[in-house]
């Protein structure tokens, strides 16, 4: 019988620290999604870094070039040899073409989205199927739990870190709609990822990218935040806070147990979250891990000073300590989503800090031992239309439009081999033409690769059982 989700239980220390984190002035913001697993086994440590491009990156302009195809197809870029014979990618990834024997391609990952939303939530949930109740504009409790949660809810926790990290930004975008999809959804709020909001700046502006070296905005070109900064969770004690101070004020906290009896269930899970949180200030380890700054200049240099190459290097970092699953989100407010001047933008401004902050994650698992246990996955929600087009409003140089009936995956380490293409798209890359693969079938790939069973389950508020596998993993990869 597989590990079954199990219902929290509230105990006298989650009480008496309940209230610790107000007292020390630990905001809420970087806790609320601590989750400690109930009755998982530990199994082999594994790890996946998923990357997630959000807009949709274009599959020509990337990883599958059609140099052969009309002029309005093709593109202006043009492809270059990897070190795999056959192969060819976008000239402008010539780090990751020159390590092509670490990672492969699907060329033929598909699903029926041509919207940002349910894009979002079919490649972040692993489901093509929208659930009931879906909403574009905002998350419901009845979407499906995303790859993160999933891990949240089946991972054992290592090292007083959760089993599930999303970073450097929550998807939210800039007209102020969170995007469905990054959520635990029907597995309930409690099981929602743990959010690092590492990458701040406010501004009311389409601007992109990875700051503050390449941000952009779409028409007008490079431009960077005045008031960017790449800052970790803060998650050390207040000034005049030491330690036996600390033990101080949770014996004093423990007299206070007797009124914090009459808390409901909802009050319960956030004592839990509470208890983590003064773990976690102890926790020289857990520190370090969200250190990126701290880190040796030639190690940031080879990752790029950029929020794309500190979040990379975060994950890094976090998986090493024991981090089950880390979604990076590189490019703010759909970055990736090119409507226009999409040669510029890509070259100039995505495709260089991407192409070498990957490279580096690449370098640095296999140097560090880590890569055959480490699964990188990279992804969006869907692919660019075949023809290059002005589409947006407004817009007055060539660009893409949405298109999920094709998009290029990569996957590396976690046991895939290198140099190896399943699947491909037809001769305008519009559709598969061999192997089409699914959501579903990422996400398999994705459960296995952290060591989950196919035939395990959660269990809902109602105890009701739900699947966690609904395809094979892709084939053709190990």
């Amino acid at each position: 019988m597989t590990a079954m989700l199990q219902h929290p239980r509230f105990t006298r220390r989650a009480a008496v620290q309940a209230g610790a984190v107000g007292l020390l002035g630990l905001g809420m913001n970087h806790v609320r999604g601590l989750q400690a697993l109930a009755g998982a086994s530990a199994g082999k440590a594994r790890a996946v870094i998923y990357i997630f491009l959000s807009g949709g990156i274009s599959q020509h302009e990337s990883f599958d070039p059609k140099p052969d195809a009309p002029e309005g197809i093709r593109g202006e870029f043009r492809p270059i040899a990897t070190r795999t014979p056959g192969l060819n990618i976008c000239e402008h990834l010539p780090l990751l073409a020159a390590r092509s024997d670490r990672w492969s391609l699907v060329r033929s990952l598909t699903h029926p989205h041509n919207a940002h939303s349910a894009g979002h939530l079919a490649m972040l949930t692993g489901r093509s199927q929208l659930p009931p109740g879906f909403d574009p504009d905002e998350p419901k409790p009845t979407d499906w739990p995303c790859f993160a949660s999933m891990a949240m809810a089946l991972c054992p926790p290592r090292h007083n870190l959760p089993p599930a990290v999303v970073l450097p930004e929550k998807l939210v975008h800039v007209t102020g709609r969170t995007i469905p999809g990054q959520f635990a959804g029907a597995m309930g709020k409690e099981r929602d990822p743990w959010f690092v909001e590492a990458s701040h700046f406010r501004s009311s502006q389409y601007i992109h990218g990875a700051f503050p070296e390449f941000g952009f905005e779409r028409r007008t070109g490079k431009y960077v935040p005045d008031d960017y900064r790449f800052e970790a969770p803060s998650l050390s004690l207040p000034a005049g806070v030491i330690e036996d101070r600390l033990q101080s004020r949770i014996r004093l906290l423990d007299a206070l147990d007797g009124q914090r009896r009459g808390f409901d269930r909802a009050g319960q899970d956030l004592d839990r979250h509470r208890q983590e949180a003064v773990s976690l200030l102890l926790d020289k380890g857990v520190h370090q891990a969200f250190d990126v700054h701290g880190v040796d200049a030639k190690v940031q240099d080879r990752y790029g000073r950029n929020s794309f190459g500190w979040s990379l290097l975060m994950a890094r970092q976090l998986v090493e300590a024991g981090v089950s699953l880390v979604q990076v989100n590189l490019g703010n407010n759909e970055s990736w989503d090119t409507h226009e001047n999409i040669f510029r933008n890509l070259k100039n401004f995505l495709l260089p800090p991407a192409d070498r902050a990957i490279s580096a994650l690449l370098d640095d698992l296999e140097a560090r031992g880590r890569l055959d246990s480490t699964l990188i996955v990279i992804g969006s929600e869907f692919g660019r239309t075949p023809k290059i087009s002005v589409t947006n409003g407004g817009a007055k140089t060539p660009g893409r439009d949405h298109w999920g009936a094709v998009q290029s995956v990569f996957l590396a380490g976690g046991g895939i081999q290198g140099g190896r293409v399943i699947g491909a798209s037809d001769k305008i890359g519009a559709y598969p033409s061999a192997a089409p693969q699914k959501p579903e079938n990422l996400a398999a790939t994705i459960y296995q690769s952290l060591g989950l069973p196919p035939t395990i389950h959660w269990q809902d508020k109602l105890d009701r059982p739900h699947f966690v596998y609904h395809g094979d993993p892709i084939g053709g990869l190990a």
